[in-house]
């Protein structure tokens, strides 16, 4: 079909077209948009609100909610830190988004890169905690963000104890064919940290002899790791 020219459309429609714009303006002019205050964070809707509302397909609603806690966020726009959230109501929230779409990762990136990245350690430590839990649902698919938790409590928090329990758990419950060899020996790393290298070395020892392992390159780098713990423990004595 033809397009039409600009000139062949009445003026009265171009009139009322331009005048819809003009009160569009004139109404955002004197009603700009309030950035939301961290106080305005409310608890999220209940369980059963928001099967209703999801019509039978929660997924849109889960990425619905994740931008709605999102927009208390620290942008150009909306001057709110993460830290000056109630972050006992931002894990509701990001129960919420779980439990609408259980594969979703992105609540657990923004648990753990986003809201555990704050100034405020016992904050932090709250994410890393919620973190842990979830993984606990899903360890085949939620190791990386405990793997970044466990990153956090050693560089950033400098607990090792922390660090090898997220780590062990990594090790213990993530037994997925897609989950790396390298997320499953992080305990074994902190443990050379912790100076606890006999506890490193039986693990090490029980990854080789398992028949886990089958990469040459990774077989021999655990070889040469058992060997400078070896080393290490007969210096010791």
């Amino acid at each position: 079909m033809a397009e039409r020219a600009l000139t062949d459309v009445p003026k009265l429609v171009l009139a009322m077209l331009a005048g819809a714009l003009a009160l569009q303006i004139g109404l955002k002019l004197a009603h700009p948009v309030v950035p939301p205050a961290a106080s305005d964070l409310r608890p999220p809707p209940s369980q059963s609100s928001l099967r209703l509302a999801s019509l039978g397909d929660p997924i849109p609603l889960a990425k619905l909610l994740m931008l709605y806690l999102q927009s208390f966020d620290y942008q150009a726009v909306n001057r709110i830190p993460f830290r000056d959230l109630n972050y006992d109501t931002v894990q509701q929230w990001l129960l919420r988004v779980l439990w609408l779409d259980p594969r979703g990762q992105y609540p657990l990136l923004a648990a753990s890169r986003l809201y555990a990245d704050v100034p405020d350690e016992p904050k932090t430590r709250l994410m890393l905690e919620f973190v842990y839990r979830q993984f606990l649902d899903d360890p085949d698919r939620r190791w990386p963000w405990l793997a970044h938790a466990a990153a956090v409590a050693k560089h950033r928090l400098k607990d090792l104890p922390l660090a090898r329990r997220y780590a062990a758990a990594i090790q213990q419950h993530a037994g997925g064919p897609d989950v790396p060899l390298w997320a499953k020996q992080m305990e074994v790393f902190i443990l050379e940290d912790m100076d606890e290298l006999e506890t490193a070395r039986i693990m090490i020892g029980g990854f080789l002899s398992s028949g886990t392992v089958r990469d040459p390159a990774e077989i021999r780098f655990l070889d040469q790791r058992l060997r400078d713990i070896e080393a290490r423990l007969k210096s010791k004595r």
